[in-house]
């Protein structure tokens, strides 16, 4: 009677994967959290991860001393470009590439939520929205770094005098134009074969070191330091929704410090991360199901999905019916 007693009051033994999926303060869609336990679970982020990172950190460290001993600057964008691209197709999971390109495309529709938003007469949309594992090499990579800044740069040009700037970006009175808020259909190649299916850590610090290497130390500390600019997107979605949540996902650190020294790898794993985070939440905000602050903005016609279709003429991404 006791030994049944003692068992009925046990505990279960949960797993790690099993927490990540029931935590509800965990705000991204279902289908992207599978996504991302796959591939943490992958075997290459136990047994190589730690190593890659080791090695990583250590070549890209030489590479940048010899760069400044160097009389002149590298610059190989188009091998960067062949050589990721190259990797992502033979060597990256396609569960691991299809975040990579998500994130490329969440990004932009981050930003172009603030354009529509901002009530700033002139600002120009992002229209960098992969869909492909090919895409990527067409000057993704630094494309999606020069758009952050030229939409914060845009902002903050058009509002004057500085110290007012955040203050001209008021909260619009009527209802949020969340109509990008979608990702269209990606194809990762899944039929391909591949002579590893690294996960997407392991990739990102792999591919550091071509970074780092076809790169100018001026483009690769510009690309470093656009993570930083999380903290200037988060504050202007929440101006723009009134919803003070987006504040709580801000990284550690300053915008007015500029560092090129940091695990880059694994802040732009953490950068991804907040990305997901805000999409979701605009998500949850405009269909009228988040708590709180957040039932600031007007239910929407449609309900924004994680997946939709490209307007033929227009280029902008609609929510399917």
């Amino acid at each position: 009677m006791a030994e049944r007693t003692r068992s009925r009051t046990r505990r279960t033994e949960p797993s790690v994967w099993e927490a990540i999926m029931a935590d509800p303060t965990v705000p991204i869609g279902r289908r992207t959290l599978e996504l991302v336990v796959r591939d943490q679970q992958r075997w290459s982020r136990t047994w190589l991860l730690p190593w890659v990172r080791l090695l990583s950190r250590l070549a890209v460290t030489l590479i940048s001393v010899v760069k400044r001993l160097l009389p002149w600057q590298v610059r190989a964008h188009g091998t960067m470009d062949s050589l990721c691209v190259w990797f992502l197709r033979r060597c990256v999971a396609p569960e691991a590439g299809e975040l990579l390109i998500r994130h490329f495309v969440v990004e932009t529709q981050l930003l172009n939520f603030v354009v529509r938003n901002a009530g700033v007469p002139g600002l120009r949309e992002v229209d960098l929205l992969p869909t492909t594992l090919r895409e990527l090499g067409d000057r993704a990579v630094i494309e999606h770094d020069l758009n952050v800044y030229d939409v914060m740069i845009a902002l903050g040009s058009a509002a004057t005098p500085p110290g007012a700037r955040l203050r001209n970006l008021a909260r619009p009175t009527g209802p949020l134009d969340t109509s990008m808020l979608t990702v269209p259909p990606l194809d990762t190649e899944p039929g391909r074969r591949r002579l590893l299916n690294l996960d997407i850590q392991t990739a990102l610090y792999l591919m550091n070191v071509p970074f780092a290497l076809c790169l100018t130390s001026e483009e690769y500390r510009r690309a470093v330091h656009s993570m930083r600019l999380d903290i200037s997107l988060l504050a202007l979605l929440t101006q723009l929704t009134g919803d003070s949540t987006f504040l709580s996902w801000r990284p550690e650190g300053s915008v007015l410090r500029v560092d090129s020294t940091v695990d880059v790898p694994r802040s732009v794993y953490e950068h991804a991360v907040i990305c997901e985070y805000a999409f979701a939440r605009l998500i949850r905000t405009a269909a009228g199901a988040a708590d709180g602050a957040t039932g600031t903005v007007p239910r929407p016609r449609r309900r924004p999905t994680e997946t939709g279709t490209r307007h033929a003429t227009t280029g902008v991404t609609r929510p399917r019916s």
